[in-house]
């Protein structure tokens, strides 16, 4: 009985279709581009400007806190929308359990 030699491969000459999608990760980058807005320096800026004038207080419960555990909270949501984002009357100082629980939820109920 005679031996096969190998099949050569047929698929990889085939020219792709499909165009590649992109990862999740990126269509959310490209919809959400504000995000970046978080990571400057004068966001940094307007960050501790708000959390120095609240005197590391928090609006919500009082709690006096160390600045890591203090977040600049954009009262009335900005998405995307500059002038909210960057205006300094629309920053309040919460602690980070007021800002991740009781907020969050509020924000949620409001978008349904």
């Amino acid at each position: 009985m005679a031996r096969l030699k190998q099949l050569t491969p047929r698929v990889g000459a085939l020219q792709k279709r499909v165009p590649q999608a992109q990862p999740q990760s990126r269509l959310r980058d490209q919809v959400y581009a504000w995000r970046k807005w978080y990571k400057t320096a004068a966001w940094q800026r307007l960050r501790w400007a708000c959390i120095a004038s609240a005197l590391f207080t928090c609006a919500r419960c009082g709690r006096i806190a160390d600045s890591p555990d203090l977040v600049a909270d954009h009262i009335r949501a900005h998405r995307g929308d500059e002038a909210l984002f960057w205006g300094p009357a629309n920053l309040q100082c919460l602690c980070k359990s007021c800002h991740d629980g009781a907020k969050q939820r509020e924000e949620r109920n409001v978008l349904r």
